[in-house]
């Protein structure tokens, strides 16, 4: 079982270096670089989302102290669909339009 609580805490943690990446450089990842709109979004998404399960691994190993079933179960889920919401938040929502600037299709 603890490979299981381990590979979920290296996810996380790739998950939350991603989101670091993403929020200081712009930079995603090539596979959603094309449905992206708002990186800095996605960057917060995938920081809550890999915070997630980091959490939940730390509890098992007991690094933090536990708390209730309750807290941690609905206190990770919290997490987890905040950043989903949040990265399909980034996904859904159009371009920002800066009123300075031409219209890049030349119409």
């Amino acid at each position: 079982m603890a490979w299981v609580v381990g590979t979920g805490a290296f996810l996380g943690l790739l998950a939350i270096a991603l989101g670091i990446v993403t929020l200081r450089t712009g930079w995603i990842l090539p596979t959603a670089r094309r449905h992206v709109t708002r990186p800095k979004l996605h960057g917060f998404g995938a920081l809550l989302t890999g915070a997630s399960p980091l959490l939940q691994s730390l509890f098992y190993f007991q690094i933090l102290p536990s708390v209730s079933w309750e807290v941690r179960f609905f206190g990770g889920n919290a997490f987890l669909f905040a950043g989903l919401l949040l990265i399909a938040l980034s996904q859904l929502l159009p371009f920002r339009r800066n009123p300075g600037h031409a219209d890049p299709s030349g119409a």
